[in-house]
């Protein structure tokens, strides 16, 4: 990490920047095997699962009495552990429902606004090092919530062609419908065009590496995605007040997802940088992901500002993922947050709570998108319909405002539909 005294706000712009890398030919793998999915079903999306993932899959859908055999295989700790993180999340997103919003705007025109879910949602779920099982909570959960008909999970096997155990009993207990054993860019085509096995879905969640990623993205136009997700990533705000063995806890966590994530550690004053960047360095030789971590810590810094304010400024210009606010009176700060995808208050709420179990989701914008967008949410898995009803008194009333505005947009028919109406009245 390196470390940057008072910057002047002429080199901002530089200090944001996230790790990137040339996608191009990712980018152009990605596109055949999208192609070769949407042309050839369920033979290319076990052809490329034997390929990526060295696993020969012979029915792609894992049905419920196979998760179950599956779900025996993890502890009766974990399941506990899951079990409360289940419980929260659900009554963190239970209480997002909303009434319909009915509105009367004129005497006589009855304006309606209306939460339906989307009726099938896709989801997807890494497996490998790190299975997020978590994930398969945060995403299945609101799904089910919402009232989404059909929750259809797409993970990669093991080597055996197996489905994680952890995953298998998350899917179960979070109301799962359909589980199919692949990964990778062709599972997002599966999902996102149909196969003979997997039939096509109306919106893709769910994070992943860059051929994931990159899926997402090209098949946006053809199918509605949650969030364009990039690397992880975490700033924490320290002042004297913090606990610097806490906050290099913090960097690392975050850091250990991978070599491509970044942390950002605002402090104000030096000799704090240095006592959290020395506990970095105690801390992280007892961690094996060290690989993943030095990658991250490489691209990552130290920002010593002197005033609160260029801490919230600056802040609000990086708009991180993840926000940890590990300074005196941290609800002061949090007042003038704006651009964070979900913030920790106080030294005691560390980002891995967020992620697991709070309650919160932690499905959030990444790579400064937490400017113009938030968190998943309820919301995420519903759509708004409006209805309006427009008796004959509205009519009258509305009537000389839509043949004013569309006369002045040229639109003729516009203006008969509503001279009709007045002027032929029942």
């Amino acid at each position: 990490m390196i470390l940057i005294n008072q910057p002047e706000k002429g080199i901002w712009p530089q200090l944001i920047s996230r790790p990137s890398e040339d996608n191009s030919v990712i980018g152009l793998r990605v596109s055949e095997i999208l192609a070769d999915v949407k042309e050839r079903g369920d033979a290319a999306l076990k052809e490329l699962t034997f390929k990526y993932d060295n696993v020969s899959v012979e029915t792609l859908c894992a049905g419920k009495e196979e998760l179950k055999a599956f779900a025996l295989n993890i502890s009766d700790q974990l399941k506990a552990a899951i079990e409360i993180a289940a419980k929260n999340i659900e009554m963190f997103h239970k209480a997002q429902r909303c009434i319909e919003v009915d509105v009367t705007t004129t005497p006589g025109v009855r304006c309606i606004l209306r939460k339906v879910p989307v009726e099938r949602v896709g989801l997807y779920i890494p497996g490998g090092s790190a299975p997020l099982f978590s994930t398969v909570l945060m995403l299945a959960l609101p799904a089910k919530i919402a009232g989404c008909k059909e929750i259809v999970l797409c993970t990669p096997p093991d080597k055996n062609g197996n489905i994680n155990p952890a995953i298998a009993f998350a899917a179960l207990r979070a109301g799962v419908t359909e589980v199919i054993k692949a990964g990778g860019a062709q599972a997002i085509g599966a999902m996102a065009y149909g196969t003979e096995s997997v039939k096509r879905v109306d919106k893709i969640f769910g994070p992943g590496n860059q051929y994931v990623s990159i899926a997402k993205q090209m098949v946006s136009s053809k199918v509605s995605i949650d969030m364009v997700a990039g690397p992880s990533e975490l700033m924490v705000i320290a002042d004297k007040s913090s606990i610097p063995q806490f906050v290099a806890a913090d960097l690392l966590s975050q850091a250990e997802h991978g070599a491509d994530s970044q942390v950002i550690l605002l402090c104000d004053t030096e000799e704090l940088a240095r006592d959290c960047f020395n506990e970095i360095q105690i801390q992280k030789e007892s961690f094996s992901r060290k690989i993943e971590i030095d990658g991250a810590l490489s691209a990552s810094k130290v920002i010593v500002f002197r005033e609160r304010i260029d801490m919230a400024e600056f802040a609000n210009y990086y708009a991180p993922e993840h926000l940890i606010l590990a300074v005196n009176n941290p609800w002061e700060m949090a007042d003038s947050i704006t651009a964070a995808g979900s913030v920790f208050i106080g030294n005691y709420s560390p980002e891995s709570a967020g992620d697991y179990c709070s309650g919160t989701n932690h499905t959030l914008p990444t790579n400064g998108w937490a400017r113009s967008s938030g968190s998943l949410s309820l919301d995420s898995f519903m759509k708004t319909i409006t209805f309006q009803e427009i008796t004959e008194k509205g009519i009258e009333a509305l009537a000389p405002v839509i043949i004013s505005m569309a006369s002045a947009e040229g639109l003729q028919a516009h203006r008969y539909a509503a001279e009709i109406r007045v002027n032929n009245k029942q």
